[in-house]
């Protein structure tokens, strides 16, 4: 493929800056189509960005001539549908995260992937930030020791939003979202540490409902150990007084630690020795284009995406056994 051609299945608020313009700033990229089930607001996203087509019906829009290559970015109810049919079109697919409403998807989106021969890619695009490529290379540079343990927290407040019934926010619907928030933000840093450590193959949670705002979770605990050996913990509250607001991750080693954050972007700080140093990666402007810029390059035969259907289900898998949707193992 020389010149990709995207269009957009799901033009929402997350393809307004994060990853939409991206899509036209890669080398030998193009975004030329996009598509919103409301019609005006598909076009008034048209018209904004400057692209050429606007599209009600998602079939359209994957029969398209001009597009060969397709970015889904609706709620995670609809993402292997549309996948599939994408891929089954011949068009190379980028999936926002979390991949799928369930593991199960997942496995049906990478089954169409190996069946067609048609590239399968999802939006957890950390793997390619130069933050978090960082926090690896310290880690490969074994400036810590042997690795003992890593443990994540991240705690927030109740949104506005999450007061409004019956008119709530999808991402609490667990119907459409595959969970609550920690299916939409929880998957980042559980990613991250695979990115960063190697799947996880061991895992067991406790999650539940606390404040009864909305069916979704709002606190989850879990454990975990990776393929390598290295143990495990996460703790996520939704629901949490502002005095208790957290966005950590700290790996422990034998000589040292490494403190980061998945969200906040906090300096990188590494304490070995007695030694503290810090480190802050800058972010692109558009925090998708580094790895929309690996997706394209991919695609084209010069580069290769870090993020792939294969690691993003593994993702899914272990939050699916932390919410207690599936108990038992399955193989991608």
């Amino acid at each position: 493929m020389h010149e990709v051609n995207w269009g957009i299945i799901g033009c929402g608020d997350v393809t307004e800056k994060k990853s939409g313009p991206a899509f036209s700033i890669a080398p030998h990229s193009h975004l030329i189509a996009v598509m919103r089930r409301d019609a005006q607001k598909a076009q008034d996203y048209a018209k904004r960005h400057n692209i050429s087509k606007w599209y009600s019906d998602a079939d359209e829009l994957i029969s398209d001539k001009d597009i060969n290559a397709i970015y889904i970015a609706t709620p995670p109810l609809w993402h292997a549908e549309y996948a599939i049919k994408a891929m089954l079109a011949g068009k190379p697919v980028y999936v926002e995260k979390p991949m799928a409403a369930s593991y199960d998807d997942c496995l049906q989106m990478i089954t169409i992937s190996r069946q067609t021969s048609v590239p399968l890619f999802v939006a957890y695009y950390r793997r390619s930030l130069p933050y978090f490529i960082k926090v690896k290379e310290l880690i490969e540079l074994d400036l810590i020791g042997d690795l003992l343990l890593v443990t994540c927290k991240l705690f927030s407040s109740p949104r506005a939003n999450d007061y409004q019934k019956p008119n709530l926010a999808w991402r609490v619907l667990p119907e459409i979202a595959g969970g609550g928030y920690f299916y939409d933000m929880g998957c980042h840093t559980l990613d991250v540490l695979d990115f960063i450590f190697g799947p996880i193959n061991e895992v067991s949670g406790y999650s539940g409902n606390k404040s009864g705002l909305y069916p979704a979770e709002d606190v989850v605990a879990a454990s975990f150990k990776f393929q390598n050996g290295l143990h495990g913990t996460g703790s996520w509250s939704f629901t949490a007084d502002v005095s208790a607001k957290c966005d950590i991750v700290e790996i422990i080693g034998s000589k040292g630690r490494i403190l980061f954050s998945t969200f906040e972007f906090t300096p990188i700080v590494l304490e070995n020795n007695s030694t503290r140093k810090v480190f802050q990666p800058l972010n692109p402007e558009h925090i998708q284009q580094c790895m929309i810029n690996d997706v394209v390059g991919e695609l084209r035969g010069t580069a290769k995406s870090p993020s792939t259907g294969i690691s993003a289900a593994r993702t899914n898998h272990v939050m699916d056994i932390i919410l207690n949707k599936i108990s038992i193992k399955q193989k991608s």
